[in-house]
């Protein structure tokens, strides 16, 4: 009987160890996020006019920076300052620079006295060759002297520009009239070669850069009219052309850049204010149906379906799992006529392996 009893308390015992550890096990399971692909989509069929955020810039941006190393000396503009072709923005400390010319002036008056007296003597045993009174060898090493010292004294030469050229480049000038849109140095501060020192806008033409998702990039194409508002100048309305459109993805995103020019820019527009740029849509289908990537769709006993990412924090979404009535197959994907909206984010990949309401990683 003691024995039945104490068996029984060693199976119940097992149980509960193993029932903990396949809790644990179940728990860090449950906290994996798991990343799935997921696609924007947007209605199509019929007219439809669709707005997507972007930025404005002037027509020519310049980064400008210095071509050697230095120390700041003066900051002589600041930003919102207009400038014109040649002004000097920004000095480095010359004295370095000006030694060096100094040097290689003295140099070239060296290499040009050289020259001189072997030009001198070549000429010197040139005539007592001629009166038979210097050897052949005499006359070939004055010749080979004399070239000497004039290739050495166009080299020093050469020095001597390169010096000149690098002290010029201790004033960073505008290239051409514009405005400062930003400046990034200190008076004393140490700078090195390349690094930008100042954001020069320049020209009268306003462009916007926007992102298109990669559904609708296709039936974009330069030269489209488009609407654009700024936030900055509410109930006004400008018109646009569109002048680039990429033919690659930004960053890990699933868009594509497109660049608008403004053809009526407002003289209140400047660059860097945030835009909303309407583009018109215009099919032969009088269906509206959204597209989907045809391995999004999963089909069980009630019917098909998609995965939907929920936006929660950051990069993480929560699924939800939408019933849909679909179409046909179309050389895009697969059509679909009712559950989803314009915006919703259809998980693309990863379908097997997710359940509804599980937090995922985009």
């Amino acid at each position: 009987m003691i024995r039945s009893y104490i068996s029984v308390l060693s199976v119940l015992a097992l149980s509960a160890i193993l029932s903990t550890a396949c809790g644990e096990k179940e728990q860090v399971v449950e906290q994996v996020i798991r990343p799935v692909r997921y696609v924007q989509v947007y209605t199509t069929g019929g007219d439809r006019v669709r707005s997507f955020s972007g930025i404005a810039k002037a027509g020519v941006e310049a980064k400008l920076s210095f071509k050697v190393p230095g120390t700041i000396e003066s900051v002589r503009v600041k930003v919102g300052d207009k400038v014109r072709g040649g002004q000097v923005l920004i000095s480095l400390d010359a004295k370095n620079y000006e030694l060096q010319v100094q040097q290689a002036e003295a140099a070239l008056s060296q290499a040009r006295a050289q020259l001189q007296k072997a030009d001198a003597d070549y000429e010197r045993v040139r005539s007592l060759y001629e009166n038979n009174n210097a050897s052949k060898s005499d006359l070939d090493a004055m010749r080979a002297a004399y070239e000497s010292s004039e290739a050495s004294e166009k080299a020093v030469g050469k020095n001597l520009e390169l010096a000149k050229l690098q002290l010029s480049y201790t004033k960073l000038r505008a290239p051409s009239a514009g405005a400062i849109a930003s400046v990034d140095v200190e008076v004393n501060e140490n700078v090195s070669v390349g690094r930008p020192m100042v954001m020069m806008t320049s020209g009268s033409e306003i462009e916007v850069e926007v992102t298109i998702p990669e559904i609708l990039i296709s039936q974009i194409h330069a030269g489209d009219r488009v609407q654009i508002a700024f936030d900055a100048l509410p109930g006004k309305s400008h018109s646009g052309v569109v002048s680039e459109v990429g033919v690659a993805a930004v960053g890990f995103a699933t868009t594509y850049p497109a660049t608008v020019k403004l053809t009526n820019a407002a003289p209140g527009i400047r660059s860097g204010m945030a835009a909303e740029v309407a583009f018109s849509f215009k099919t032969t289908s009088n269906k509206e149906s959204i597209i989907v990537p045809s391995i999004a769709v999963g089909e069980d006993r009630n019917g098909r379906f998609v995965f939907v990412a929920q936006p929660a924090n950051g990069d993480t979404a929560v699924v939800k799992k939408v019933e849909v009535t679909t179409g046909e197959i179309v050389s895009e994907g697969m059509e679909v006529f009712s559950g989803l909206i314009d915006g919703d984010l259809v998980v693309t990949a990863g379908v097997s392996k997710i359940i509804p309401g599980q937090k995922v990683k985009l």
